[in-house]
C-alpha cells in the first residue's frame, strides 16, 4: 500500500512513523510545513519501544504528495477537513480517502465535497494516544487501543481493506455497518465536552492554582454529565435504526455501572494519567483556554453534528443542548 497522510499533528506524526515502518508500505506526507520535516521519523511508545519510519515524499503540493498513492489518510482537526478535501479533490480519483478521526464531520463533509461515489473510510475511535516530541522528527505513542472499528463506503473488498488496516496499525480491527457508527461516536464529542462543562461551567473567568489533570482528577459530576449525554446520544442512534451494540455506551466501554465506578475507572487508566486540561498559565494563576482544540474541535466539529442530526430526527437532548450552548457561547466570546 502507498499512503499519503494529510496533516502534521500528533496523530499525523505517529501514523506516519508507524505505517512507514512496515516494509510493504510507503508513506508520503502532505503538509503546509514541509521544510520542518525530516524523512526519518522516530516513534517511542509508553513501553520505550522505538519504531523507526521513513517518509518517501514530503510536500505542500497536493498533486506531488498524492502521486502514485492509492490511499489518503486525513489526520486533521475538524476545521481543516472540508478545506483539505477541496484541495485534494482533483488528485484523488479512484483512491480510498479516510480520516483517523471520523467524529468531526469527515463523512458529512466528504459526501458534500466528493460526492456519493467517493471511496471512503473512517475510524470510530483513534487507534493511538499520541503526542509530538520534536516536530517533524519524533513523537510519543502514549497508548494503544485493544481494538478499533472502521466504517467504509464504496470500497470494493471491505474485509480485505480491513485486514490491511489491522496489519498496518498493529491493532485488531472490525468493520462497522454504517458510516453513522463512526461519524457519531460518543468518544471525544461527548467525553471531552461533558468533562469541560463539568469542570468550568460557572468558573469560566476564574483563576485556578494548577492545571487540572483532565482524567486523573475526574469527578462524579463529570461522570454523571457524561451518562446523561450518552443516554440522549443513544436515543438518536435508535432513531437512525443502528444495531444495538454497534457503538458501546460509555458505561460499557469503560466497564462501569454508574457514575462512581465510571469515575474510578477513568482515573485509573495509565495512559491518561498525565493529560492536562485545556488551560493556560498567567501571572495570577491558570485560566481556561477556550482556543484549545478541546473547545475549537469538539464543540463545533463534534457535538454540533450530533445535535443537528438529533434536531432533524426530532430527538430531545436537553443535556447535550446545555453543554453545546455553553461551549459555543464561550468559544464565541473568545473569538
Amino acid at each position: 500500500m502507498r499512503i499519503c497522510i494529510c496533516g502534521g499533528g500528533s496523530l499525523g506524526h505517529v501514523c506516519a512513523g508507524v505505517l512507514s515502518s512496515h516494509n510493504d508500505c510507503s508513506v508520503n506526507l502532505y503538509t503546509k510545513h514541509p521544510q520542518q520535516w525530516k524523512h526519518d521519523i522516530v516513534i517511542t511508545d509508553f513501553n520505550n519501544k522505538v519504531i523507526q519510519g521513513r517518509l518517501d515524499v514530503i510536500s505542500a503540493n497536493a498533486q506531488v504528495a498524492m502521486e502514485n498513492c492509492d490511499t489518503i489518510l486525513l489526520c486533521l482537526p475538524g476545521f481543516l477537513i472540508e478545506k483539505t478535501l477541496r484541495e485534494i479533490k482533483p488528485y484523488i480519483k479512484g483512491k480510498n480517502v479516510g480520516s483517523i478521526v471520523s467524529s468531526t464531520g469527515f463523512f458529512f463533509m466528504s459526501h458534500d465535497v466528493l460526492g456519493d461515489e467517493a471511496k471512503l473510510f473512517g475510524f470510530q475511535r483513534v487507534p493511538f494516544i499520541a503526542r509530538v516530541d520534536q516536530y517533524g522528527q519524533s513523537a510519543n505513542l502514549l497508548g494503544y487501543k485493544p481494538k478499533v472499528a472502521i466504517a467504509t463506503e464504496n470500497i470494493g473488498n471491505a474485509d480485505e481493506f480491513r485486514q490491511t488496516i489491522e496489519t498496518l496499525f498493529n491493532t485488531p480491527t472490525t468493520l462497522l455497518n454504517s458510516f453513522y457508527e463512526a461519524a457519531l461516536t460518543n468518544s471525544n464529542p461527548i467525553l471531552h465536552t461533558g468533562r469541560l462543562y463539568s469542570l468550568f461551567h460557572g468558573k469560566e473567568t476564574e483563576f485556578f492554582d494548577h492545571n487540572i489533570l483532565f482524567y486523573k482528577e475526574w469527578t462524579d459530576e463529570s461522570s454523571q454529565t457524561l451518562i446523561q449525554m450518552d443516554e440522549e446520544f443513544f436515543r438518536l442512534l435508535k432513531s437512525l435504526g443502528l444495531d444495538k451494540g454497534s457503538i458501546p455506551s460509555l458505561l460499557e466501554y469503560y466497564e462501569s455501572t454508574d457514575a462512581a465506578s465510571l469515575t474510578n475507572k477513568i482515573r485509573s487508566i495509565a495512559a491518561f494519567q498525565n493529560i492536562l486540561s485545556p488551560m493556560k498559565e498567567t501571572s495570577e494563576g491558570w485560566l481556561v483556554d477556550f482556543e484549545n482544540r478541546y473547545f475549537s474541535e469538539d464543540f463545533p466539529f463534534g457535538l454540533r453534528f450530533i445535535k443537528n442530526l438529533a434536531k432533524e430526527k426530532g430527538i430531545v437532548t436537553p443535556t447535550i443542548d446545555k453543554v453545546l450552548d455553553w461551549g459555543m457561547e464561550w468559544i464565541g466570546k473568545r473569538n
